[in-house]
């Protein structure tokens, strides 16, 4: 658990746990000793106590009976001063006079120290004389006993008061680490927090250009800091390294794209004429050179867009029916794979502003990566729609679907299945989310039992509502009419 909790509580936990440790062996050491030199003192006074009665003990006259005893000092007034109680018995050990209250100790037996009845008892026997022949040597003494006896209870409390504020002391000098340690621990990792802050915002923002706040003393904590620094410098100066080769990249194959297009161009006008002149094997030859010269040329349209998009540059927005554009890239995927039965549904026109030419190519790449994965007889259904301030296009098939393991990267550049039969160049779907952020959509890969369905979302404008495309021509109708097939 302790691993669970933050550095500043485990530190602060650690130094209470520490100072507890150390402040009960403290106090058991001192209280030990306390409290035995408390007990020492408590018998030491009792005995002293019982010693001063039997010096002083004295009897008014000569007793006319063995229990008629007049004793000199009163014992009630001696006692009082400590809550003692006292006994005296004559040679015969008869009881001749006693404390009020005081307990039945039992007949004395021999002098000593002892305990009885929650009492500290103190046994003396003391020769007493007459009072008016105490400075006689000579004269007649009376053996006499006491039982000097102090209650227990009152050193006991006195123990466990001690007991008590050593304890209180031990759980509050604890407490007072404990606080101690959380206030010394956030001090002291506070560097390391605004450390953490920084690196928190540059991972917000992938700014490495930030730098920590760098710490006045010469520690541990400054040292991190400066580490981090540096490794943020070291960052910052890759990613620049990275963004310049990403830029000339961008740049070389934006150039290269638009400097191929004119001799692609006149390649193409020229394979044209050839075939449509020469005859036989020359014929053949001349169609499959111009077949190569126009995934040639989509090739370098792809890679155009692309360096366009990652650029920022976008096309003229304009207001096009999507459903007419989706029927139209349906009509053309179906002209090149008779095999498939792709039909369109697109029930009513749906208007939004955008690039004609640029949505046409992603409505396209949809359908063509839908039937250059899926084996003939497939059927390709293209959607569009409009809900939620948003127009909609659905391309979905009942083929075998995308590998689970090709799902997170299925819309990366260059990403080709192991059963692509159409000899992909891996870029038609990442032209395609290309196309959907440039209008500010995008285009997701949902479940679907059986086949794969790519749902592309584009928002509309604003200040345009999504239904103000009732009145449109029927194009969309009729180009439904021409390729919708059922198996």
């Amino acid at each position: 658990m302790l691993n669970r909790l933050s550095i500043r509580w485990r530190l602060a936990l650690i130094s209470a746990a520490l100072t507890f440790v150390i402040l009960c062996g403290f106090a058991i050491g001192i209280g030990q000793l306390t409290t035995s030199r408390i007990r020492d003192n408590f018998a030491n006074e009792t005995a002293a106590a019982a010693s001063r009665l039997s010096a002083s003990l004295r009897l008014e006259s000569i007793p006319s009976n063995p229990t008629d005893f007049a004793i000199i000092p009163d014992v009630e007034l001696y006692a009082s001063s400590n809550d003692a109680a006292v006994r005296l018995f004559n040679y015969n050990k008869q009881l001749v006079s006693k404390t009020k209250g005081a307990p039945d100790f039992g007949s004395p037996t021999s002098e000593g120290t002892g305990e009885a009845l929650g009492y500290l008892v103190e046994t003396r026997l003391a020769p007493a004389p007459i009072d008016s022949q105490s400075d006689n040597p000579q004269a007649v003494r009376f053996p006499i006993w006491i039982e000097y006896a102090r209650p227990l209870e009152s050193v006991q409390s006195t123990v466990n008061g001690v007991r008590l504020f050593l304890a209180i002391g031990v759980f509050g000098g604890a407490l007072l680490a404990l606080l101690g340690g959380l206030a010394l621990a956030r001090r002291s990792l506070r560097p390391i927090t605004g450390i953490t802050a920084t690196a928190r915002d540059i991972a917000r923002t992938g700014d490495p250009a930030q730098r920590v706040p760098q710490q006045r003393a010469d520690d541990e904590v400054a040292e991190l800091a400066r580490t981090f620094d540096e490794m943020l410098d070291a960052l910052q100066a890759s990613q620049l390294r990275t963004e310049g080769a990403l830029e000339r990249q961008r740049s070389f194959a934006a150039d290269a794209s638009h400097e191929l297009r004119t001799p692609l161009t006149s390649v193409l006008a020229n394979l044209e004429l050839l075939v449509g002149e020469l005859h036989g094997e020359e014929r053949e030859t001349a169609e499959a050179a111009l077949r190569s010269s126009q995934r040639m040329r989509h090739l370098v349209s792809d890679l155009l867009l692309l360096a366009r998009s990652d650029a920022g540059q976008e096309e003229t927005h304009r207001s096009v029916d999507l459903a007419a554009i989706a029927a139209e890239a349906a009509a053309e995927a179906q002209a090149v794979s008779a095999a498939h039965h792709i039909i369109v549904d697109t029930p009513e026109p749906v208007m939004l502003d955008g690039a004609r030419d640029d949505l046409h190519r992603m409505v396209l790449n949809l359908a063509a990566n839908a039937v250059r994965h899926t084996p003939a007889g497939t059927t390709v259904t293209v959607t569009t729609s409009a809900d939620a301030g948003a127009a909609q296009v659905v391309v979905a098939d009942d083929g075998p679907g995308v590998s689970p393991e090709l799902r997170a990267t299925v819309f990366e550049r260059f990403v080709r299945s192991d059963g692509d039969r159409g000899g992909s160049t891996g870029l038609g779907l990442s032209i395609v989310r290309a196309v959907a952020q440039n209008h500010g959509g995008d285009v997701i890969l949902q479940d679907a039992q059986p086949g794969a369905r790519f749902v592309v979302r584009l928002p509309f404008p604003a200040a345009e509502p999504a239904a103000e495309s009732a009145q449109t021509s029927t194009t969309t109708g009729r180009t439904i009419g021409r390729l919708r097939r059922r198996s």
